[in-house]
């Protein structure tokens, strides 16, 4: 997979499909040479000459360095900048040697023409999905400090193309994961969270096209970073018509010391060619997702549908209720009950009990034990809510450690929600949060922990530290969290995890190497939903994406539509019940079983497939996805009309990735006259497709497509 030329300096990364090159010039840069199609070693030789335009643009080949110093005389985007003990702010790194490891992983170091420092770019390379993993590892060889002022994880440069578009996504909260697309100029367009967290309001990513790519076909490259605190994600195309990505933790607000002896270690940052389209790009990540992310305990096991009372009871939990509400929920199929927040301290309301997490007496006597014991028998496992970065002024807590917030002197701290941050990069914060989750977790049967943070983080104070280290608050912030899901797993494998920040806050390839699943939004309107998912799909398996079926109308919008749309719209991810129980008509009770049902047969197909974005809820009144298994012997497609006019209706629905010599069963989920079912090849289902009958506002189907029985006898027998 790795070709060294050792004399010319040359370097090919090869993938089943693609080609990365890398080459070091005549000056000592490592420039960055191919990557797309295949080539060959060879070809690279003649990438890597100097390229003078002025006296003002004198070393334009650097617009293509794989990891861009600040100093010298060049001027993007850096990925590392640096001040040494002496002042001295200029930063020369020149390529020293190479290593390369079991043939999939390339290290090349730099190191500066003077100071001890040393920079060591890492490539992994995964052949079969055509992704390379990029980070760097900054190593300080002296006796003296280094500071550390920037530090991006890569630099991906772009091939020439006659346009570039951008796609990413955006949002606030309700509406999170929003795809644009936008055309590039001459400039920067940067992507960022300077929160503490992910953010809703954008996520690290991106992938550029030429500006024609669609779902199913074009070549586009891209890249995601793992990485759960602040962050920033640069796209720069220089006058030249250069297109450069740099990205890694965010450099506002941000410094490191970097001691004598010690190294700073980058987030990894993926990257990926592929010509199958936008949709191809996602089944490639949700394929790194699922085999290079998730936990690995339980990657290849699917998502429990699980019941939430939130919504039933919000603050006023009591134990017979929600064992009532439990037994509801076991009657309809579900698998996991969880109670959400109200369980624990003076919690009756937000304004008080967080960060008191122990058991409230007045709402469970006997202890959470007492639910637990209840909740199994009726064959259900047992989940928690919990919110342990955050503390409420009116808690035991706050009074006895007001200095465990992130604050400044003399400022006052602003509430959110009613809520302050903990300053989790203190030791004993974070030792405080291991001790009460591995007490709250060995006392109890407990399986599963969602894990909120409703807050971004403000009033950075980080003040127990030396001046040149207070603003490293950002990133430890990040590791320590890091740390404790880390303890925490390891220590109770058998507890799944959610993530969830008010929704889809903190959502990243860096959180989900510990989260099992994530809560995409506080917002459950099944129509909004489609576009909050799309988004979530582009870069994240189905498998991790958490949806909620609730009461109609929902708060949201206070839009009614039908218990049939919101589980089809749920169905399509990991599905999970939030409603009220209590105001569920006994034939909505029923009915939701009927579904629950229809899942279990498909959760498999639809969590751990291949997904195909037919129809975006973006473009049209049509939505429609398909989920097809790895052997292409089975597919379920779900459509959504969103509203009928002019008496006017979809017709037929082209379906992808069947095989087109094979005859398929194609039936109709609910309905039962002649219509319900028919058999067609798979190349009439890709050309001709299949009919739809969707009509009226906010209609859905469930075609659910299997190749015949005795044709699969068959081709197994040959």
């Amino acid at each position: 997979m790795i070709k060294v030329d050792e004399q010319r300096l040359l370097f090919l990364l090869n993938t089943e499909q693609m080609s990365y090159g890398i080459g070091v010039s005549s000056k000592g840069h490592v420039l960055h040479g191919h990557w797309g199609e295949q080539v060959q070693l060879d070809d690279l030789a003649s990438l890597f000459t100097p390229y003078y335009h002025s006296h003002f643009d004198t070393e334009v080949e650097r617009e293509r360095e794989e990891y861009t110093d600040w100093g010298g005389l060049i001027f993007t985007e850096p990925a590392l900048k640096v001040t040494f003990d002496d002042h001295v702010r200029d930063l020369q790194l020149i390529y020293s040697s190479y290593r390369v490891v079991g043939n999939h992983t390339l290290e090349l170091t730099l190191m500066d023409k003077h100071y001890p420092l040393q920079v060591t770019l890492i490539y992994q390379v995964i052949r079969q999905l055509n992704v390379i993993e990029r980070k760097a590892t900054i190593i300080n060889n002296g006796v003296t400090a280094v500071q550390l002022e920037t530090v991006q994880s890569a630099v991906w440069n772009i091939p020439a193309l006659e346009q570039y578009r951008v796609t990413s996504v955006t949002g606030k909260w309700q509406e999170e994961f929003q795809v644009q697309q936008q055309l590039m100029s001459v400039g920067k367009y940067v992507m960022d969270s300077r929160r503490g967290i992910t953010s809703h309001h954008a996520n690290p990513w991106f992938a550029i096209d030429n500006g024609t790519a669609t779902e199913q076909q074009g070549a586009v490259w891209f890249g995601a970073l793992a990485w759960s605190g602040n962050w920033k994600i640069t796209v720069e195309q220089s006058i030249f018509h250069h297109l450069r990505v740099v990205g890694g933790i965010q450099d506002f607000d941000f410094s490191w010391q970097l001691a004598a002896g010690e190294q700073f270690e980058t987030p990894t940052f993926v990257g990926g060619y592929g010509t199958s389209g936008f949709s191809g790009m996602s089944r490639v990540m949700h394929e790194y997702h699922r085999q290079y992310v998730m936990p690995e305990v339980t990657k290849h096991t699917v998502r429990p549908i699980l019941y939430n009372s939130w919504e039933a009871t919000e603050f006023h939990v009591q134990i017979e209720e929600q064992v009532a509400l439990a037994k509801k929920a076991a009657d309809m199929g579900v698998e996991l009950f969880v109670i959400d927040d109200g369980w624990f301290g003076e919690r009756n309301h937000d304004k008080a009990g967080l960060g008191d997490w122990y058991v409230n007496r007045d709402k469970f006597p006997n202890g959470l034990g007492e639910l637990i014991t209840q909740v199994n028998a009726l064959g259900l496992e047992f989940g928690l809510w919990v919110e342990p970065e955050m503390v409420n002024a009116d808690s035991d807590l706050y009074r006895a450690h007001p200095d465990w917030i992130y604050h400044f002197p003399h400022r006052e701290s602003t509430l959110a929600r009613n809520q302050l941050v903990l300053n989790v990069a203190k030791p004993e914060v974070k030792q405080y949060i291991i001790d009460f989750m591995s007490k709250l977790l060995a006392e109890n049967n407990i399986s599963f922990i969602k894990w909120d943070m409703n807050r971004a983080i403000s009033e950075p104070g980080y003040m127990n530290v030396r001046p040149a280290q207070q603003r490293e608050m950002w990133v430890r912030h990040v590791y320590h969290i890091y740390d404790i899901w880390e303890h925490l797993r390891v220590k109770f494998p058998h507890v799944a995890f959610e993530t969830c920040a008010s929704g889809g806050g903190r959502i990243d390839f860096g959180m989900l190497r510990y989260a099992e699943q994530a809560w995409v939004s506080d917002n459950t309107d099944a129509f909004d939903r489609l576009k909050i998912q799309e988004g979530f799909s582009y870069m994240y398996s189905p498998q991790t994406m958490m949806c909620w079926v609730t009461d109609s109308p929902g708060h949201a919008n206070k839009r009614s539509v039908s218990l049939a749309y919101r589980f089809h719209v749920a169905m399509t991810g990991a599905l999970g019940i939030g409603g009220n129980l209590n105001k569920w008509a006994a034939e909505e009770l029923v009915e939701a079983a009927a579904h629950i049902n229809t899942y279990k047969q498909i959760r498999t197909l639809v969590q751990q497939g291949q997904q195909h974005r037919l129809q975006s809820p973006r473009h049209g009144e049509l939505t429609a996805i398909q989920y097809t298994s790895k052997e292409a012997d089975e597919a379920v497609v779900f459509t959504f009309l969103h509203a009928q006019q002019f008496g006017n209706s979809p017709n037929r629905l082209r379906l992808a990735n069947l095989h087109p010599s094979v005859h398929y069963r194609v039936e109709y989920v609910g309905l039962t006259d002649e219509q319900a079912a028919f058999t067609m090849s798979g190349a009439g289902l890709m050309q001709i497709g299949i009919p739809l009958t969707l009509g009226g506002d906010f209609d859905s189907q469930l075609v659910r497509i299997r190749e015949e029985i005795a044709l699969l006898l068959s081709r197994k027998i040959v």
